[in-house]
């Protein structure tokens, strides 16, 4: 999935979401490069990297640093939902 993909479908799913609302594609875009952020500007993500913090999205995963290099860890509900073992 691209970028604009995923901006379309991010504002798609807000709008279907119970109490949801209608997000123009450049508010989702804007979210999401404050987010992740470019290599000439970090996202909020890298910097909480950079200065060692584990940065957790709920039961989705949690990303960290060490050594170095970025990494991400999988929650359980993330894994359940992969392995099609959601109830």
């Amino acid at each position: 999935m691209d970028r604009s993909r995923l901006i379309e479908m991010t504002a798609r799913r807000a709008a279907e979401h119970p109490g949801g609302r209608q997000f123009a594609a450049q508010d989702v875009d804007e979210v999401l490069e404050a987010l992740f952020g470019t290599v000439e500007h970090p996202g909020t993500i890298a910097e909480a990297l950079k200065d060692q913090q584990t940065v957790t999205l709920g039961s989705f995963g949690s990303f960290h640093a060490g050594d170095g290099a970025a990494a991400f860890r999988p929650g359980r509900a993330l894994t359940e939902y992969l392995r099609d073992e959601t109830r």
